[in-house]
């Protein structure tokens, strides 16, 4: 049992620090990603929040480019080369590489920028490039084209899910023996994108909160506090956490240094509502018991989970039911970033996962910022205030999405034959 799969690489681009280490460090320190939109900072009485990423330069190799491609795939390439750095992968096989990225909104906010170009300046503002910058797939084929990679190139949409899925998918091919190394992770960018004087807001976020998904607070401390009581919506993020996946075997050829092993991966459908999961949390167990089952672990074995915890009331609600009742037997230290984060969508299970592995190194769960009184309905040890001290050795992270799609990945300092 267990999959087996090495993460020799991690590399971040976040609202929090371009690298692991840094995102742990603002975590514990209680610094905010968090701040408010540029279209409420002089509208009095208005106040929205969003989580950007504010300090970003694209790669090098982006340059002269840039006008053909999207801050989401611009953030994924940049997380893709410091994976490779950390990794110490100078050199790729292209058959024997592939390459899954997840996305749930790609280039969206750029999509809605060129419509209210268009609309106001005529059919001459369309970026000529606009179809290459914002479809799906066009952050996994631009690192495919940047390393000549011509294996799988796979990209996937599962909403907030879609990072933690991409890995599943890239730990699955490995183990299959269809590749040695797999790039994999999600990605988000474009919130401060053509963001200006001239009137631009995003539909998107406007209609987020039309839909009771944002908070009505005016502290950005407050703007999302996952499983707290008086929690009230999410806070949008964006950023890229991408791994370097190998089997044991090319990792151990090269006397890789492995950070954790991919030992299970669990998928599931809620088949209930577009946005709302079953209260009862059941589809979203069985995702983290399938994840739990391919490991070879018990729940009670499981020293750290990284929940989704987006600081809304029904989805933190059916979380809360499933860690319940899938830990019965044990209680794992509970960890969220997006309180201070922000809620990066197809890349926030990567980004958490991210810390949680940086956690393992250092012996440390982070704690879940912004939560000060947790739902009375919690059966679990939810860290809050200041890192918990903790020896690590099984982790889990969940990421659930609209649609109902459901993501749970474990990890093991040690490979499972050990």
């Amino acid at each position: 049992m267990g999959l087996d799969v090495a993460v020799t690489g991690i590399g971040v681009v976040s609202a929090l620090g371009p690298t692991p280490a840094e995102l742990v460090d603002r975590l514990i320190a209680g610094d905010l990603g968090i701040q408010e939109t540029p279209w409420t900072i002089d509208d009095p009485g208005q106040f929205e929040f969003w989580a950007p990423v504010c300090d970003f330069e694209p790669p090098g190799w982006m340059a002269g480019k840039l006008d053909g491609i999207d801050p989401f795939a611009r953030h994924a390439g940049g997380a893709v080369i410091a994976a490779l750095a950390d990794a110490g992968l100078a050199s790729l096989d292209p058959l024997r590489t592939g390459i899954v990225v997840g996305s749930a909104k790609t280039g969206t906010q750029t999509l809605e920028r060129a419509q209210f170009d268009v609309e106001r300046q005529g059919r001459t503002a369309a970026a000529p490039k606009l179809m290459i910058m914002v479809w799906p797939n066009m952050a996994a084929a631009q690192i495919a084209m940047q390393w000549q990679l011509h294996g799988p190139c796979l990209t996937l949409s599962t909403a907030c899910a879609s990072s933690l899925d991409a890995l599943g998918t890239g730990a699955r091919m490995i183990a299959s023996g269809q590749v040695d190394v797999v790039l994999a992770g999600g990605t988000e960018g474009g919130l401060a994108h053509g963001v200006g004087d001239d009137g631009f807001v995003p539909a998107s976020a406007y209609s987020r909160y039309g839909y009771g998904m944002g908070a009505a607070v005016t502290d950005p401390r407050r703007a999302c506090l996952p499983f707290d009581v008086d929690r009230g919506g999410m806070v949008m993020g964006e950023g890229s956490g991408m791994f370097v996946l190998e089997s044991a075997e090319h990792a151990e050829r090269r006397g890789a240094r492995v950070h954790a092993w991919v030992q299970g991966w669990g998928t599931s459908c809620e088949a209930y509502h577009p946005s709302t999961p079953n209260p009862s949390g059941e589809w979203e167990r069985l995702a983290m018991s399938l994840a739990a089952a391919e490991a070879g672990v018990e729940p009670r074995q499981i020293d750290v989970l990284a929940a989704h915890a987006t600081g809304t009331p029904k989805g933190d609600t059916a979380e809360i039911a499933a860690i319940n009742t899938f830990f019965a037997e044990g209680s794992p230290s509970v960890m969220s970033v997006k309180g201070t984060l922000g809620h990066p969508a197809g890349a926030a299970g990567a980004l958490a996962l991210a810390a949680a592995i940086e956690g393992m190194h250092r012996g440390l769960v982070v704690p879940t910022g912004g939560t000060t009184r947790p739902e009375p309905s919690i059966d679990f040890d939810l860290v809050l205030g200041a890192p918990r001290t903790r020896d690590i050795g099984w982790l889990q992270a969940n990421a659930f999405g609209f649609g109902g799609q459901n993501a749970s990945l474990v990890l093991s300092s040690h490979r499972h034959e050990e």
